[in-house]
C-alpha cells in the first residue's frame, strides 16, 4: 500500500514534467473528483478510468486552455506507468483526495493557475514590447531561469526560430524556382498530366516559381525528437536547446527524410553536436549549425539594425501571434471548476 507522502512526490513529479498545458495533471484531478463523487469508482481497476479519464480531462481542458490534448494514445497512457501514477498510487491519492474533501484536485489546479501566472508575466514581456525594446536573450532567459516554466522552453526556441526565418525569408522576398532538364522533355512529356498535378509544370510551361517559405510542423512529441519546421527549398529544421548523447543524435537525424538539416542549438552544444553526428557517420547531412549568438545577432539587426523598419514590426507581429497560437490565456476558472469551490478547501498536507 503507497502513503499519502510517495502519492505526493510521484505526483509532483509528473507536474514538474508537464508542460505549460499541464494535461497529465488535470486528468488526474478529474479522476479524482469523480472518485469523490461517486463512490463506486475502484481507482485500483485501471480499465474503470483509462479511457473515460480522458474525455473528463478534455471537459475541462477545453473551457480551461481552449483545446484539448492531441498526443498520441501511447503517451497520453503513460500517465499510468509505473514511473508516472499507476493504480496504486492513484488510489493513495483518492484517499486523501475523500479525506479532505477535495484538497489533491484544489491542488493540483492551484499549481495549474500558478504555472500560468508565471507564463503570463514572462509572455507579457514579448506582447508588450516595441522592435526598440525588445530583447530576445531576455526572453529566452525569463523562461530558462524560472524552473516552471523550463519545459516549455522548447517551443519559445521554436517560435522565435520560425519567427525570425520567416520573416527575413518574407522581407528579402526569396525565389524558389522549379525546371526541367532540357534533355529530359521526352520523359517529361511522358508524363504530363503528372508532372502537371504534382510539380505544377508540363511540357508547355516547363519552369515553376514560387515565394520561398517555411513551415512550423506544430507538434514536438514527448521525446523531443523529429522535425520542427520545413521549408520549400530544401533543408528541414531542428531545433534542440537541451544537451545531446548519441542516441538523441540518432533519433534527431533519422528520424528526418531530409539529406540537408539545420540544427539550432544553445552555443555550447555546437562542438558536442558535431562530434556526435561524426561519430555516426551523418555529418554530412547536416548542412549548418545556428547558435542562440547567431539568432541574438539576427535578432537585433531586425529589430534595430539598418532595415529595422522594413523588418522590426513584422517580426515581432508575427512572434506575438506565434505565441497566442501556441500558449493558452488563462485568465480564471471556468464556470464548471468555480462550482466545486476548491477556494474552500484548506489542508496543512495539500499546500
Amino acid at each position: 500500500m503507497a502513503t499519502k507522502e510517495e502519492a505526493k512526490k510521484a505526483l509532483d513529479k509528473v507536474i514538474e514534467k508537464s508542460r505549460i498545458h499541464l494535461y497529465k495533471p488535470i486528468q488526474i484531478a478529474e479522476i479524482l473528483y469523480r472518485a469523490r463523487m461517486d463512490n463506486s469508482i475502484d481507482l485500483l481497476d485501471l480499465e474503470q478510468y483509462r479511457t473515460k479519464s480522458k474525455r473528463w480531462r478534455d471537459e475541462i481542458s477545453l473551457p480551461l486552455l481552449g483545446r484539448v490534448c492531441t498526443s498520441s494514445a501511447k503517451f497520453q497512457d503513460n500517465l499510468f506507468d509505473e514511473n508516472a501514477i499507476p493504480p496504486i498510487l492513484l488510489n493513495a491519492l483518492g484517499k486523501e483526495n475523500v479525506r479532505t474533501g477535495g484538497a489533491v484536485e484544489a491542488y493540483i489546479y492551484n499549481l495549474f493557475f500558478a504555472k500560468h501566472s508565471q507564463l503570463s508575466m514572462a509572455l507579457d514581456y514579448c506582447t508588450k514590447s516595441t522592435s526598440a525594446d525588445f530583447f530576445v536573450k531576455k526572453f529566452i532567459d525569463l523562461f530558462w531561469n524560472e524552473p516552471g516554466l523550463r519545459r516549455s522552453l522548447d517551443k519559445i526556441y521554436e517560435i522565435i526560430v520560425y519567427s525570425l526565418f520567416s520573416t527575413i525569408v518574407e522581407a528579402v522576398h526569396f525565389k524558389v524556382t522549379l525546371s526541367i532538364d532540357a534533355e529530359k522533355m521526352g520523359i517529361l512529356e511522358e508524363f504530363d498530366d503528372f508532372a502537371s498535378k504534382v510539380m505544377c509544370i508540363d511540357s508547355r510551361n516547363t519552369a515553376f516559381v514560387q515565394d520561398a517559405k517555411m513551415y512550423r510542423v506544430g507538434v514536438t512529441n514527448a521525446a523531443d525528437r523529429g522535425l520542427d519546421m520545413y521549408s520549400n527549398w530544401g533543408p528541414a529544421i531542428q531545433i534542440k536547446h537541451l544537451s545531446l548523447d548519441v542516441e538523441l543524435a540518432e533519433n534527431i537525424v533519422s528520424g528526418i527524410s531530409s539529406d540537408r538539416i539545420v540544427i539550432v542549438c544553445k552555443d555550447a552544444e555546437k562542438n558536442t553536436i558535431f562530434s556526435l553526428l561524426s561519430q555516426i557517420g551523418w555529418r554530412s547531412r547536416i548542412q549548418s549549425i545556428v547558435t542562440e549568438s547567431d539568432l541574438i545577432n539576427w535578432y537585433e539587426k531586425a529589430l534595430r539594425g539598418v532595415y529595422a523598419s522594413e523588418i522590426g514590426n513584422r517580426l515581432l507581429d508575427v512572434l506575438k501571434y506565434e505565441i497566442a497560437e501556441e500558449f493558452p490565456s488563462v485568465n480564471s476558472f471556468p464556470s464548471v471548476l468555480k462550482e466545486r469551490h476548491y477556494e474552500r478547501i484548506k489542508d496543512d498536507f495539500w499546500k
